[in-house]
């Protein structure tokens, strides 16, 4: 018989196969409808179990299970709906079929997280199909939640708390499925889907009283119980080690994780479920994970599925058209790490620079990432020599002849930059895409380099390319559609995620990163310690405090796109670099010297490159000392924290409101993956939408931090009216 969005196949010889899958979508999900046909499941195996033998839990996608709908959920959460009879309903059929009395195999054929691979854990045995793109684990932390369906209380009692939460729970890791055999996430793997019935069926036959272990008399979890004196010990190492990560940021959920499993460990598997489920109801009430969830989920789908992509006049799509040879102009650290992840997308690539030595030195990065893949199992040996062959370093631009689309990654400047591309242009194929990788230079300028300004684009890379997953796509005021579109299909291609913005001064990530590090050196300027500024910076939820990123940036850089607000305020006041922000860099690099982590001094001292504390002479210097005087007030954190959040969230809106950025999505990605905005937020965007007391109290909060710190903290007009995302 058919449930609508699972089959239930009864075999010969009793036992039931329960296949997922959703009638319109390409994706299994937990939405209302899934639930139901999942009751309707249950009740049928309850009512026929003196004639069942065992169950195998299957896909009939390319995946097992890819979690709850978010759509429908965040629709739920706006309603207002009872979230705890939802969990508790899901929870529940899981519990049956968990104490069925019949063993329970979930055959797991494809990526399992989330829901997903909280089905899976109910299953007393999990065999899974191994694949190069199959994931598994409990990814929930990282939208502000925790695995509601069970995924605490059961992983807990499977691995034992300090497993569950140092690899799992809390990281939300998503695990080859090699890794996953050996954490014991899953007992069993496969190498071909056909297999996986017939060992499903072969455990089912061997193991006729299967159960859960924690249902069997007797059962005593890995590492003992918070009240075994052992586990007792290093308990409270588990809460320090949390506030370490997180600081004072208002990050709930890994905070609910750590709760969750310490108090559902001390109680049986029943009540353990009914207190997760009041931490993810909690969770789901509060904004942080309406936050996560917008930018995680529908933010990121928007950017990752061609959300930004033009279409043609009449409507249609351009034709999808991906690079067949590419060529990378400069191969310093930049050019180096964008030949590698192009080669990796299986692209050829000519990766030339003005010596042999230097290009094949470019070519070398590549070869130090595939042979680390290659120890690590990530990669077979076979599979690196065919990525590296198609990397072809070269002195000569007449190698260039052929490629159909440009990534220019020389020095920051207007001229070389010019001379490079008045030398390729006439060699590459005529209707090469040209992109120049650029964080601040304006790309309609650089267009007058070429003689086909529609096909100029600019694209922003961030360093390490191999790391940093965002493509900072920059049009210039001739770039038209197709180039648009052809610059979205490399991206793709190449696996990164794009935003698209309109060409400005700074762009929009470069330009609004620079309000953090120009935050933190006028609040130096001010006399605030610096150990004050670098905890503000900690406990608003950025990855690393300012002057520290300051160190690792260069103040010679910094100092160069201060030099650029200067210029830009003469257009617009507040665009203007606060001038104790300029005083405190130029003194560093001009007078004082300190450049930051790379000449060995900045605001930190360094031995042997390791950061090693703050520069006591910032106190002799800037009026300040490293640590706060007991004898002067301390500084209101919160007020900094908001100078931190509100001066790039107000930044951020102005880019909108002058049509740099056109989208919310691209808005709010940019700024978490660009630079690091707090992604507890959410994003800039989100960050304003959902300030805390709405309109009224951010437009106050606006002007107070104007009337004290200057008009950089003046509200736009969209602020003032209350026009959110």
């Amino acid at each position: 018989m058919t449930t609508d969005h699972i089959r239930l196949e009864r075999r010969e010889d009793g036992i039931v196969v329960l296949t997922l899958d959703h009638p319109t979508q390409d994706v299994n999900t937990i939405s209302e409808d899934f639930q139901a046909s999942l009751t309707r499941a249950v009740d049928e195996i309850v009512a026929g179990r003196e004639d069942i033998t065992g169950v195998v839990v299957t896909s009939a996608k390319k995946d097992f299970l890819a979690g709850a709908d978010l759509v429908e959920l965040r629709a739920s959460m706006d309603a207002g709906d009872d979230l705890t009879a939802m969990f508790e309903t899901f929870k529940g059929n899981l519990r049956r079929l968990e104490t069925l009395g019949r063993p329970v195999v979930a055959a797991i054929n494809g990526t399992a997280l989330g829901g997903g691979f909280e089905i899976a854990l109910a299953c007393h045995h999990r065999i899974a199909l191994d694949g190069p793109k199959i994931r598994i684990g409990l990814p929930e932390v990282q939208l502000g939640l925790l695995p509601g369906g069970g995924g605490v209380t059961r992983l807990v009692r499977l691995l034992g708390l300090q497993s569950a939460l140092t690899q799992h729970l809390l990281t939300g890791a998503r695990h080859r499925v090699a890794a996953a055999l050996e954490a014991g996430l899953v007992d069993e793997t496969v190498t071909e889907p056909e297999a996986l019935l017939p060992a499903a069926i072969a455990w089912i036959t061997a193991n006729p009283q299967a159960a859960a272990p924690w249902d069997v008399e007797g059962y005593r979890m890995p590492g003992g119980t918070p009240d075994s004196p052992k586990l007792a010990a290093i308990l409270p190492s588990f809460g320090a080690t949390l506030l370490k990560q997180i600081g004072n940021a208002p990050m709930p959920a890994p905070k609910a994780i750590l709760a969750a499993a310490v108090e559902g460990a001390k109680v049986d598997v029943d009540t353990a479920s009914s207190i997760e489920t009041r931490y993810v109801v909690s969770l789901l009430r509060d904004r942080v994970a309406r936050n996560m969830v917008q930018a995680f989920f529908f933010d990121m789908q928007h950017c990752t599925s061609g959300g930004a992509r033009p279409t043609q006049a009449d409507g249609t799509p351009f034709a999808e058209r991906r690079p067949t040879k590419v060529a990378v102009i400069g191969a310093g650290m930049m050019g180096a790490g964008i030949a590698y992840v192009t080669a990796k997308a299986g692209i050829d690539v000519v990766l030339k620079d003005v010596e042999l030595a230097s290009a094949e030195k470019g070519k070398a990065y590549s070869r130090t990432l595939v042979d680390t893949a290659v120890a690590t199992g990530r990669l077979t040996q076979g599979k690196a020599d065919e990525l590296l062959a198609r990397i072809h370093p070269s002195a000569d631009s007449a190698d260039l002849a052929g490629c159909d689309f440009v990534v220019e990654a020389v020095f920051e400047s207007p001229e070389l930059k010019d001379q490079v591309f008045r030398e390729l242009e006439p060699v590459v194929a005529p209707d090469a895409l040209l992109g120049s990788n650029t964080s601040t230079l304006p790309i309609t300028g650089l267009a007058g380099s070429v003689t086909r300004p529609q096909a100029f684009i600019g694209l922003h890379f961030f360093s390490p390319v191999d790391k940093m997953p965002l493509l900072e796509i920059i049009r210039g005021e001739q770039t038209d559609d197709e180039t648009l579109a052809r610059a979205l299909d490399y991206t793709q291609a190449i696996g990164m995620t794009p935003i698209v913005v309109n060409d400005s001064r700074g762009f929009y990530t470069s330009r609004v990163f620079a309000r953090y590090i120009m935050e933190a050196a006028t609040m130096l300027d001010e006399g605030i310690a610096p150990s004050v500024i670098e905890q503000a910076g900690r406990r608003a939820g950025y990855p690393a405090p300012p002057l520290q990123l300051s160190d690792e940036l260069n103040l010679i850089t910094l100092q160069k796109i201060m030099a650029e607000s200067q210029r830009a305020a003469a257009q617009d006041p507040k665009m203007a670099a606060p001038e104790g922000a300029l005083r405190v860099i130029d003194r560093m690099v001009d007078e004082l010297q300190r450049t930051g982590r790379q000449a060995g001094q900045g605001f930190y001292d360094y031995a042997d490159g390791k950061r090693v504390g703050l520069w006591p002479g910032l106190f002799e210097h800037f009026g300040t000392q490293p640590t706060p005087s007991v004898l002067e007030p301390a500084p209101d954190l919160d007020e900094l924290v908001d100078r931190f959040l509100l001066g790039q969230a107000i930044e951020a809106q102005r880019c909108v409101d002058e049509g740099v950025i056109e989208s919310d999505a691209e808005a709010n990605i940019g700024a978490i993956f660009g630079f690091g905005f707090p992604p507890w937020t959410g994003g800039p965007r989100q960050f304003l939408a959902t300030y805390p007391g709405g309109a009224d109290a951010l437009r106050a909060r606006c002007t107070e931090l104007e009337a004290r710190h200057g008009a950089r903290f003046h509200a736009s007009d969209a602020i003032t009216d209350g026009v959110w995302p």
